[in-house]
């Protein structure tokens, strides 16, 4: 027979068990890569004990799974470059073989860091994997993407070893002449560095890389994404040279996002008529990318509408802006893209009619990303400042 002692004990047990169970929860919350180990420290509790209070919480739906993933808050998970890059523009038109005059400066950038900042000015919660070198750049780099919301706590620190640079040479017009990258140090993004970070990339909503990982890393996350419940896969190229990253058998990738270049380099033929870059895309396709994007400057967009290789390839005007600097543009095209992929659009026009406002406000702005971007810059698209097609060889089929 239970007394009323008996009674008050079993009370107080389970306050106490309620108790830790919320704090445990309140832990995850501020660091949902937190080991079991930690946890049990923290609380006074045995290994044993947290595990049952985890999976508590999972049958309450309070967590998703063992990353301990908070429902209202599953990241993008960007996966590149984070530079130190610098723009020199000339004050007139560049002369080869001698000294030019320019105003220089020094900014944040890189692919993967470039798309995440501007998530995370979108505000939706965005993490990012990368690596810095032990300099001040690498340090200054870690500190503005966390103030700018950036989750930095998966990315790999290198000791004796220098930040990753980008020196872009402008015209007087802001249209980029020449870049300059070194990046040798993304070698170490390897697939093994991305095996030691599956449960964070197991947490992610959406998956985002860039061609600075090497060919292995791509194809170690082409892989996952096409033998595992994994959170969808965009890939954003970076250049021509960087083409050769991206392996031959893209099934699993959910889009591609790349330049007229790059994709001429991805099929070996130069693409002068809207035609050809259409059957490009068909290629693309046919390798096993669900869907493309081709974006093709000052002409617009090119896109699959639709994910089978009998929907149309339909084109999208640019916007019309005075162009102030190019320097990010297409980071903020692709990051708008993701923005509507995260909010479950499946409508890639809509997507890439956002990527073209996202763009033209870093074109009007000399930042590499704009800072009049905010969680309420996507609010409203209309197609009212679209230009018109230019009548180039390009537009003609």
């Amino acid at each position: 027979m239970f007394t009323v002692k008996d009674n008050c004990f079993q009370l107080i047990a389970a306050v106490t068990d309620t108790s830790k169970k919320d704090q445990l929860y309140a832990l995850i919350r501020g660091n949902p890569f937190i080991s079991q180990q930690d946890l049990a420290s923290e609380l006074g509790l045995s290994r044993s004990a947290v595990a049952g209070h985890i999976a508590g919480l999972i049958r309450e739906r309070r967590l998703l799974g063992r990353a301990y993933v908070l429902p209202d808050s599953r990241p993008v998970l960007c996966i590149g470059a984070a530079n130190l890059d610098r723009k020199m523009r000339t004050l007139a038109t560049l002369q080869m073989g001698t000294s030019n005059p320019v105003r220089s400066e020094e900014v944040f950038g890189g692919v993967g860091r470039n798309i995440a900042e501007n998530l995370a000015r979108l505000s939706i919660p965005v993490a990012l994997l990368t690596a810095l070198g032990d300099d001040a750049a690498g340090h200054a780099l870690q500190t503005h993407a966390e103030e700018a919301g950036i989750d930095m706590r998966g990315s790999l620190h290198l000791s004796n070893t220098g930040s990753g640079t980008y020196t872009a040479v402008l015209d007087e017009h802001g249209e980029m002449l020449l870049a300059m990258a070194n990046m040798q140090l993304y070698e170490e993004l390897t697939p093994a560095f991305l095996q030691s970070r599956q449960p964070q990339r197991a947490a992610a909503a959406l998956t985002v890389c860039d061609l600075n990982l090497g060919h292995d890393s791509v194809a170690t996350l082409l892989d996952y994404a096409r033998n595992n419940d994994a959170a969808p896969l965009v890939i954003v190229a970076v250049s021509q040279p960087k083409m050769a990253h991206l392996p031959q058998d893209l099934t699993g990738l959910r889009l591609l996002i790349l330049n007229r270049g790059e994709l001429e380099t991805r099929v070996a033929r130069p693409l002068p008529t809207a035609a050809d870059l259409r059957a490009a895309c068909r290629e693309v396709q046919r390798q096993g990318a669900r869907q493309v994007i081709v974006t093709c400057g000052a002409e617009g967009v090119y896109f699959t509408d639709g994910d089978t290789l009998d929907a149309p390839i339909s084109h999208l005007a640019a916007r019309e802006v005075d162009a102030v600097d190019v320097t990010g543009a297409g980071d903020a095209f692709s990051a708008a893209v993701c923005w509507s992929l995260y909010h479950d659009s499946h409508d890639l026009k809509l997507a890439c009619r956002r990527g073209l406002k996202l763009a033209a406000m870093t074109l009007e702005s000399d930042a590499t990303v704009s800072p009049l971007i905010s969680a309420d810059a996507l609010d409203d698209i209309d197609d009212a400042d679209l230009a018109p097609p230019p009548p180039t060889l390009f537009q003609q089929d």
